[in-house]
Formats: structure tokens, sequence, C-alpha cells
């Protein structure tokens, strides 16, 4: 029995040779190995300071042709491209969905955990149960180890994932996963520019163009004003850390939002969260979906 068949996960596949648009041979391949429903997935947003990091699933079976023209790794097509994309790609997939884990989540469990959190959501969301999932990357971050399984999904009933195979740079190879990196992205950058539009209260931190990563200008905000709800508080962001390297708690306003204040550059990443400095959590699931699916 292959390990993807006992529900563990398979060894990282090597690209297989070949054109270098996306294509379904590696999915078809798979199907002839018994893998007859297949969902690619993608995340975007591991790296960001401010946001969620949202996951995109894609679901196929052998009924799915050809995939939509011109579908590739989302960070090759330009916006207008990507946008147009989603509709054809909704249509294409047997099912499809994308979901997310909010920073304050992400500052409680981590990020690793909070990937698993937003790929559950968005596996629960189609509502269809793959036989394989093809992850991009050589890490399977969906699988839950079983040290940190109690603690990522503490609030979850019996999480059980499907098997899983990775594949490096399976979003240049694959045209479901790069059918997940198009809608992940599409849906994410949507929220983004939401919160950063240019008469709100965030405006200051450039996320119209930087989508919350650390871009020159969403820096020098930070270093000036501090973080926002929006922001991983977890993590070493200018403006975040106090002269010890303690995470410092946003000051609430009347808005519910930090109050202004100079801080303490640092280096920016990942840090472990300071004992008791908790946030409401500013992006509950169900506003992420419907923020996402406009």
């Amino acid at each position: 029995m292959s390990p993807a068949a006992a529900g563990r996960t398979t060894r990282a596949a090597r690209p297989p040779q070949g054109p270098r648009r996306p294509s379904l041979r590696v999915e078809r391949a798979l199907q002839r190995d018994g893998h007859r429903v297949l969902a690619g997935m993608d995340e975007v947003g591991r790296g960001a300071l401010a946001g969620p990091v949202t996951v995109g699933v894609v679901v196929i079976d052998e009924t799915c042709r050809s995939a939509p023209q011109g579908v590739r790794d989302s960070k090759l097509l330009q916006p207008q491209v990507r946008e147009a994309m989603v509709p054809r790609i909704r249509r294409w997939a047997l099912c499809h969905a994308v979901a997310h884990a909010s920073a304050a989540e992400i500052d409680e469990i981590g990020i690793i955990a909070g990937l698993r959190l937003a790929g559950t959501r968005a596996l629960a969301a189609c509502g269809v149960r793959p036989d394989l999932v093809i992850l991009d990357g050589n890490h399977d971050w969906l699988t839950s180890p079983e040290d940190v399984g109690l603690l990522a999904f503490a609030h979850e009933d019996e999480v059980v994932t499907p098997p899983v195979t990775t594949m490096v740079k399976a979003d240049l190879r694959c045209s479901s996963v790069a059918a997940a990196s198009v809608l992940a992205k599409v849906t994410r950058d949507r929220i983004m520019v939401d919160l950063g539009a240019e008469d709100g209260e965030h405006a200051r931190y450039g996320w119209v163009g930087n989508k919350g990563y650390a871009a020159p200008d969403h820096l020098e905000a930070l270093r000036v004003h501090g973080p926002s709800v929006w922001h991983r508080r977890s993590w070493r962001l200018p403006g975040a850390m106090d002269d010890d390297g303690g995470v410092l708690s946003p000051v609430p306003t009347p808005s519910g939002e930090p109050a202004d204040r100079a801080g303490v550059a640092g280096p920016v990443g990942p840090a472990p969260a300071h004992p008791g400095d908790e946030v409401a959590d500013p992006f509950p699931p169900d506003r992420l979906m419907r923020a996402g699916e406009r």
C-alpha cells in the first residue's frame, strides 16, 4: 500500500520535465494511480506583516477537462488577468473554495498552524473530500503533527485531513494548483485593498499597493504609527517591540483602533507571542468569506 493510500504524506515529488505552462499531466497520472478526486491547494500571505494568510483549493476529477487557457501561478499574472480568470476557474472546477486564518489566529497558534487552519477551512467550505491534495512546496503544512494538533485545532471537532503529496513548483506544473493560487491571491488582494482604502483608517500603511507585505512605505508607517489590529503582532514589527524585545500592546481608541504612537524599530520576522498580550480576533471567518466572495 502506498503512503498516500495509507493516509500519510508522500515524499516531495520532483517536477516532471516538460513545458513550463501548467498542465494536467501530473493530475492525470495521479488519477490513473487511483486518486480520482484531486485537490490543488496553494497559499498566499504567508510572509505578510498584516492581514490574513489565505488558502485556495480547486478540486477536480476526470470529468474536468483542460484547464482554462492562460491559467498560471498567480504571481506571474497581471492583476486584471487574475481577476478575469476567477469565473472561468470556478466554472471549470468540480468545486472550489478560499479560506483564511486571521492575524490574531496566527499570533495565537503560529504561521504553520495558521496555514493548516486556513487549509482545513477551505476543504470544509468546498464540501467534497478529495482522495489526495497536491500541495505546492516540499513541506506538508496541511497534515497536523500529533504534537501540535490539539493546539492548532482546539476549537475544531475531529479534523482529519486527506492524504497529501507535495511537489516543488507545483504552481508552475499543475493546473489545479495554479488555479488555486489565482483564487487565493485575488481574494486576499481584495481584502487588503478594502482594508487599506485611501479614505479609511489604515491608508497610511499602503496596503492598496503592498498588500500587507514588508514594503518600505509599510515599514516606515509601522515605525511611526505602530501596528494596527490587522497586524501580526507576535512578529518583530517595527514600532511593535519594546526595548527588551517584548511585543507592545496597541492602545485601544473609541473606534477600536490602536492610538498612534512612535515605536521602537526592530528586525522584521516571526517572534514568540508576548504572554498576556491578547486582542479580539478582528477577522472572524464569516467576515473573511464574505469579503472574499465579492
